[in-house]
């Protein structure tokens, strides 16, 4: 049995997408993270079927959807405490393959990853060795590289991460290092590069209309000289 798996659609068909997690005995109470993934026929009810596996095995990680139908898995706890997984990877639904993309500027589990407007994908806070983050990054689909970006004023994990209609990402709750339980809310705003910048059409402007000299009808005209 999986736990704390990562669920998404893939657009292939309407495909689910089960990846790593925790495997959990009921009997022997023993856990250990996973690098499988299983896809889910939504036209056959209740099958799955294994797919290409990650690999890197981790949990507590996050699964974005991308515009171009891939899947980005970042993030998460590895098989070892000392050897925690910065890196990330992309599934390709077409091949059931697996690629290792750049890797985050920073280890964190139990974030959350938010695809912009723009295509980019915004990771913040999470759990790091020291506790609960407050700093952020940004993914480049196109380049595959991550770059950092303004920080929260408050750390925190397990937290949520919202797309609004404006672009901005609202941030809410969560544990910050202390384990407290915060009420506390905040809202990132994209760098203007990143902003899409809607197209104005110009206005067109009207061609006037030729007149005639005032008061003479068309007769007025010298008749063109046959050549």
């Amino acid at each position: 049995m999986k736990r704390n798996i990562s669920i998404l659609l893939v657009c292939v068909g309407l495909v689910c997408v089960g990846l790593g997690g925790l495997l959990a005995s009921p009997l022997m109470r023993t856990h250990a993270q996973s690098a499988t993934a299983d896809l889910s026929d939504t036209t056959a009810l209740e099958t799955w079927t294994a797919t290409g596996s990650l690999h890197e095995a981790r949990q507590g990680h996050t699964a974005t959807l991308l515009p171009n139908g891939r899947v980005l898995v970042v993030g998460g706890f590895g098989t070892t405490a000392t050897s925690p997984p910065v890196s990330a990877e992309l599934y390709d639904p077409a091949t059931g393959t697996w690629t290792v993309t750049g890797s985050m500027q920073q280890f964190r589990y139990r974030l959350t990853a938010t695809l912009l407007a723009n295509g980019h994908v915004l990771v913040v806070g999470g759990g790091g060795f020291a506790g609960a983050l407050a700093s952020a990054e940004l993914y480049d689909p196109a380049t595959g590289t991550w770059t950092v970006t303004g920080s929260m004023h408050v750390d925190r994990r397990e937290h949520t991460a919202t797309l609004l209609a404006n672009g901005h990402v609202l941030v809410v709750g969560g544990y910050d290092t202390s384990l407290n339980v915060l009420a506390s809310a905040e809202l990132y705003d994209p760098p203007a590069a990143l902003t899409p910048t809607p197209t104005v059409m110009p206005t067109p402007i009207p061609t006037p209309t030729p007149k005639g000299t005032p008061g003479c009808d068309p007769a007025c005209f010298p008749t063109p000289s046959a050549v």
